[in-house]
């Protein structure tokens, strides 16, 4: 007897989790995409028998290696790094760095999965990859990190170059981390290319990168008001984090008209009723980016309300933005959500949403952007520093404006395609397939490789 969608979906996540015991992320973030793509394939029987989706779960290659480096103290440390190279199929592997106590293999192996989607999405010539380390930033001096990142690189610089694998910025890793790899990377292999994104201005990098992530999620999120026939004018705006994701997508969602009402950290949120306006986002900006402060002088300067240990999620909204971490927003936030009348949402951050609390969301049918669509400016710009860095030019802020917009409008198109479902549009499905055919037609064109 055949077997039904489910049991085969079953089948696949079972022999997923056999072969990779205890990667709870990476569990979720297969699952998430298995549940779209196995229906879609049911009558392709091309992909099935050439077993793409068994193949993109399976990473092309992991590095993992030891990172020594000594302290200011003359100690000798030692931390683990690693590199997960997913899925080439389309262009060099591409994606961040990120260094933070909770990184481990699980989490790389997820978010370079979901990356070789997300970069697929694009419409850009980038495969999939993510790497990083348990190693902490905070803390440390400029010197402790500069030796930490230089033996870092010393040891990945062997398996990443412009058409291999072109690292960038993540969690814990800025334009100050880049720099110190970039320039250990130079010095070993004594080649100045763009085997790195999200470097400084003066030696190759991109304008608009640091903006670019944020200001792609709510992108998105206007386009899918847009085309549900609404608006981000007026509507109140719920943001969890207050790294650069966060604080951008805040300024983008007020300059488009939305009245951002939220901001979290680690320590608690923040709710200002009157909305964070410029000035407002200019001291947070301050606060999280040079004073290194916590959340709650904010509320202490303007008088507004903390939340202390709090995430956002039980803030009246119109839309939500989770732009923190992943797995932020439990089946329990994603219905207060709903229930305080939220009609959208947009993951600036990577997989932020529990899968119960997606199937909330669809069954409500309200406008959710998964993050591999959501979160696929920061990316885009990576990619197009590499077109820069490729022709040996740099181009103007206006320029760079538009072809993220441009980029953003042609992953919704894309998405909505996809996904359309009678009247709804389940974007997460829309979003997977599409991704997924690039990446799978150019996998059948290698052959068996």
């Amino acid at each position: 007897m055949a077997q039904s969608v489910e049991e085969q979906i079953q089948q696949f996540q079972n022999g997923l989790e056999r072969r990779n015991p205890g990667e709870t992320e990476f569990h979720q973030a297969v699952a998430e995409v298995a549940g779209s793509i196995i229906p879609f394939i049911q009558d392709k029987p091309l992909y099935r028998e050439m077993r793409i989706l068994e193949r993109l779960a399976e990473p092309d290659r992991i590095i993992i290696f030891r990172v020594c480096w000594e302290d200011d103290a003359g100690n000798t440390r030692v931390n683990r790094g690693y590199r997960v190279q997913n899925n080439n199929a389309i262009g060099p592997y591409k994606g961040g760095l990120r260094f933070h106590p909770s990184v481990t293999l699980s989490i790389l192996k997820f978010l370079a999965f979901e990356q070789t989607f997300k970069n697929s999405l694009t419409g850009l010539p980038m495969g999939g990859g993510k790497g990083g380390s348990d190693f902490n930033p905070k803390g440390k001096s400029d010197n402790e990190i500069m030796r930490f990142c230089q033996s870092f690189m010393t040891e990945l610089r062997r398996h990443i170059g412009p058409d291999i694998d072109v690292p960038a910025g993540d969690i814990g890793v800025g334009a100050r981390e880049i720099g110190y790899m970039f320039g250990q990377y130079k010095r070993l292999t004594n080649e100045f290319t763009g085997s790195l994104t999200g470097k400084g201005l003066e030696f190759g990098g991109s304008l608009i990168r640091t903006e670019a992530t944020g200001y792609g999620a709510v992108y998105m999120l206007d386009n899918m008001l847009q085309a549900a026939g609404n608006s981000l004018d007026g509507k109140r705006v719920a943001i969890s984090g207050s790294g650069n994701v966060a604080l951008y997508a805040a300024e983008k969602a007020r300059h488009l008209g939305g009245k951002v009402v939220s901001l979290s950290d680690s320590s608690g949120s923040i709710y200002d009723p009157e909305g964070i306006d410029e000035e407002k986002l200019s001291y947070m900006v301050d606060l999280k980016t040079v004073r290194r402060g916590r959340i709650d002088e904010y509320a202490k300067e303007f008088g507004t309300e903390f939340y202390a240990g709090k995430r956002p999620w039980h803030i009246q909204c119109d839309v939500a933005l989770p732009c923190a971490t992943q797995n932020e927003v439990s089946l329990k936030d994603a219905k207060t959500l709903l229930k305080n009348g939220c009609i959208a949402v947009s993951e600036g951050a990577n997989m932020p949403t529990e899968q119960a609390g997606i199937d909330a969301y669809l069954e409500a049918k309200i406008l959710f952007a998964p993050s591999k669509a959501a979160n696929a400016g920061g990316v885009a710009v990576s990619g197009l520093e590499m077109s820069q860095n490729s022709a040996r030019i740099s181009w103007k802020e206006e320029e760079l404006q538009d072809l993220l917009r441009n980029i953003m409008s042609d992953i919704h198109e894309r998405c909505a395609e996809n996904g359309r479902e009678g009247d709804y549009i389940n974007y997460l499905r829309g979003a997977n397939i599409a991704g997924f055919i690039k990446v799978a037609d150019a996998m059948l064109a290698f052959g068996i490789v």
